[in-house]
C-alpha cells in the first residue's frame, strides 16, 4: 500500500528569514518545519555554541547533591554508583565514576543484570551494598520510579542521591496528580514539577554532566575539565533518542565536534573496528553503529564490558574490548535478522495478515531482542506490533506504535490479561501468560479503531523542491541543520515526472538501484535508491511493462516518469565532485 504524500505546509515570512540569516528561503521553510520560530530560537538552532548551555545550578537539588558528595568525598565514605545496561546508562556511569575518582572520591558501580535484576534500582542491589558496607548510592538514569527501594536503602542507613530524567511517577486524585519523589537526601531530575530548570528533556547522562560541571567549580576544577564529558552526554543523547531540539542539540552539536578529536581510547578503538575515520564520526554512527555495539552488550552479555571499554587505559585493552563488542553486535544483528524473518514469515503466511494489530509470538527470541524486530516490524507494515518471547515466568514482550495509536492505552482496555504492563503512546513492555497471546492477539484487534486510511502511513515533505534548484551551495547550507535525529529530522523533497534515462542494480545482495535521471526541465543527475529494489522494478514493471524496464537496465531511454521523495548529496569520486539525489520513496 503507498503511503499518502503530504507537504508541510507551516506559515511563516520565509523571504524575511533568508534575508535575515543569510540563508536559503528552502532552508528557512526546513527552519519552520522543525517548530523552530522567533529570531533568537532560530539564531540558536543556527549558531547556538557550548555559552548557549543552561546553567545546571537552577535544577532542583543540584547544589545540596554535589554538598553532599563533597562531604562523603572529605569524609572518605563509600560512594556506589547505580547505573543502567543501555548506552544513556553507562555513559552516565562512566562520566559520574570517572569524575568522582578525579575528585578523589571512593567510588564503585554496578550497573544491574538485564535478565537477572531488571531495569534499575532493586532490593537485592541496596541490600547487597549495604552489606558490603557502602556509605552513599548515587544513581544515574533510574531511581525516580525507585520508591520501595529508596525506603529501604534510607531504613538501612544509607544517604541516597537520585540522578535521573525519566517521568515522575504520580497518582491523579479527583483530577489532581500527586508526584511521588521517593524519599532521597537529593533528587536531581529536570522532570520534578518544582524544578525550576528550563529545558526538561535531557538524558541520563547530560544530567551527570550537569552534576560533574557544578561539583567540578565547587572544587575549584576549570571548566574545561567538566566539558571533557561533553562527548559522551551527546553521545547519551543520540542512543537514548532523544529530542535533538533546544539545549539538546547544542549538546549533541558540541559533543560530536570533541568527540571526533576524543581522546577516549575505548571510542577510538571502537570507531577503528567499525572502520570510521576519526574526525567524520556523525549522529548517524552513534544511533546506528557505534551505540548499538555499547547496546549490544547490555543485551547479550553484561553492559560493565562496554563501561570497561570506556574506561580501558591501553591501546590494547581499549581495542580487545571494542573487537568484544563489534562480535557482540554483529551475533545480536545475525539474532534480530533471523527473528525478523520468523516475524514476516508469520504476517505474510498466518491470519495475523489481515489483523490491523499484529501481535507475533516468538518463543525462541532473545527476549532483548523484541523491541527491535517490533520496531521494524511497525516500519514495514506500518502496524502497531507487539514481538512477544517465552521467558522463565510466562511470556515478555515490547510494543511499538504508530501515530493513530495509543499503546498504552489500548493495553489498559485488555490489562485483566498482563500479569505487568507500562509505557507510553509510541511503545510498551509487558508480561503476561502464555495462554494469554492469542487472547490478547483477539481483543486488541477486537478493540481497535483504526482505519485503513490510519494503516496507509504518510510521507511529510519538507519542500517540493525541482531538481533544477539543487546547488552545491544549497547542499553545503544544508549542514547547518546538522546535527539530525529525532525531531530534527534529516530534510526531505519531492519532485515529480522524474525521466529515468537509465537503471543498473548494484552491490553484493542487489540491493542497491543508480539511475541517470533527467527533470521535467533539463537537469540530468544520479539517483540512489537503497531499499527494496525488487520491490521497486516489480513498481515500475506493473506501471511501464516488461519491455521499457528491460530499455532502462540497458541503458536505453525507456520513457518512464516517475515521483520521487529524496535527499540531494555532493559525491567526490577521482577528485570530480557531481550532485545526485538518494530516493527515500517513489511513485
Amino acid at each position: 500500500m503507498m503511503e499518502e504524500w503530504v507537504v508541510a505546509a507551516k506559515r511563516a515570512d520565509f523571504k524575511g528569514i533568508a534575508q535575515r540569516f543569510g540563508i536559503d528561503q528552502v532552508t528557512a521553510r526546513i527552519i519552520r518545519n522543525r517548530e523552530v520560530t522567533g529570531e533568537e530560537a532560530i539564531e540558536q538552532y543556527l549558531h547556538g555554541t557550548a555559552e548557549d548551555l543552561h546553567d545546571p545550578r537552577k535544577m532542583k537539588d543540584m547544589e545540596l547533591a554535589c554538598s553532599l558528595l563533597r562531604q562523603k568525598i572529605k569524609q572518605g565514605k563509600r560512594i556506589r554508583i547505580l547505573g543502567d545496561y543501555d548506552i544513556d546508562g553507562v555513559q552516565s556511569v562512566y562520566i559520574l565514576y570517572s569524575a568522582l575518582h578525579r575528585c578523589g572520591a571512593r567510588a564503585d558501580f554496578v550497573i544491574p543484570d538485564r535478565i537477572m535484576d531488571g531495569y534499575g534500582v532493586n532490593e537485592r542491589l541496596v541490600r547487597q551494598a549495604e552489606a558490603e558496607g557502602i556509605d552513599t548510592l548515587l544513581t544515574c538514569d533510574n531511581g525516580i520510579a525507585a520508591q520501595r527501594e529508596i525506603e529501604i536503602a534510607k531504613e538501612l542507613g544509607m544517604t541516597v542521591i537520585i540522578t535521573d530524567h525519566h517521568e515522575v511517577p504520580y497518582q491523579e486524585d479527583g483530577g489532581k496528580r500527586n508526584y511521588q519523589i521517593p524519599p532521597a537526601d537529593a533528587v536531581v531530575n529536570p522532570k520534578q514539577p518544582d524544578c525550576a530548570y528550563p529545558f526538561k528533556n535531557l538524558c541520563g547522562a547530560a544530567v551527570a554532566f550537569k552534576l560533574v560541571q557544578v561539583l567540578y567549580q565547587e572544587i575549584g576544577y576549570p571548566k574545561e575539565e567538566a566539558f571533557s564529558y561533553l562527548e559522551n552526554a551527546a553521545f547519551a543523547t543520540v542512543g537514548d533518542v532523544m529530542d535533538l531540539q533546544g539545549e539538546n542539540r547544542i549538546l549533541v552539536k558540541e559533543g560530536l565536534k570533541a568527540l571526533n578529536e576524543t581522546r577516549n581510547l575505548g571510542i577510538r578503538a571502537l570507531a577503528l573496528r567499525n572502520q570510521i575515520p576519526m574526525g567524520s564520526i556523525k549522529a548517524y554512527h552513534i544511533g546506528f553503529v557505534l551505540g548499538p555495539c555499547l547496546n549490544a552488550s547490555g543485551r547479550l552479555d553484561t553492559a560493565k564490558r562496554a563501561l570497561r571499554m570506556l574506561l580501558a587505559k591501553d591501546e590494547c585493552e581499549a581495542a580487545a574490548y571494542a573487537g568484544d563488542l563489534f562480535d557482540l553486535n554483529v551475533s545480536r544483528k545475525e539474532m534480530t535478522e533471523q527473528g525478523l524473518q520468523q516475524a514476516k514469515e508469520l504476517v505474510e503466511h498466518t491470519k495475523l495478515k489481515k489483523d490491523k494489530v499484529l501481535v507475533i509470538y516468538l518463543p525462541d527470541c532473545h527476549e532483548s531482542l523484541a523491541g527491535i524486530i517490533a520496531g521494524r516490524i511497525r516500519e514495514q507494515y506500518n502496524r502497531p506490533a507487539f514481538v512477544l518471547t517465552k521467558s522463565e515466568d510466562g511470556v515478555k514482550g515490547s510494543g511499538r506504535s504508530i501515530e493513530p495509536y495509543s499503546m498504552y492505552e489500548e493495553m489498559s482496555k485488555c490489562k485483566e490479561l498482563f500479569t505487568k504492563y507500562g509505557g507510553h503512546p509510541m511503545a510498551a513492555g509487558l508480561s503476561l501468560p502464555e495462554e494469554h497471546v492469542e487472547l490478547l492477539r483477539q481483543k486488541l484487534n477486537q478493540n481497535t479503531n483504526l482505519t485503513d486510511k490510519d494503516l496507509r502511513g504518510k510521507i511529510v515533505i519538507d519542500v517540493p523542491m525541482p531538481l533544477d534548484y539543487i546547488t552545491r551551495e544549497l547542499i553545503e547550507e544544508f549542514n547547518l541543520l546538522e546535527p539530525f535525529g529525532k525531531a530534527n529530522e534529516k530534510p526531505v523533497f519531492a519532485d515529480r515526472e522524474i525521466h529515468i534515462l537509465s537503471m543498473r542494480i548494484l552491490g553484493k545482495n542487489q540491493n542497491v538501484c543508480r539511475m541517470q535521471v533527467r527533470s521535467r526541465n533539463g537537469a540530468e543527475l544520479t539517483a540512489l535508491y537503497f531499499g527494496e529494489v525488487q520491490q521497486f522494478l516489480d513498481f515500475l514493471r506493473e506501471k511501464y511493462g516488461d519491455g521499457a524496464l528491460e530499455q532502462a537496465l540497458a541503458a536505453k531511454d525507456s520513457g518512464m516518469l516517475v515521483s520521487f521523495v529524496y535527499y540531494p548529496e555532493l559525491n567526490t569520486y577521482n577528485g570530480r565532485e557531481s550532485i545526485q539525489i538518494v530516493v527515500k520513496k517513489y511513485h
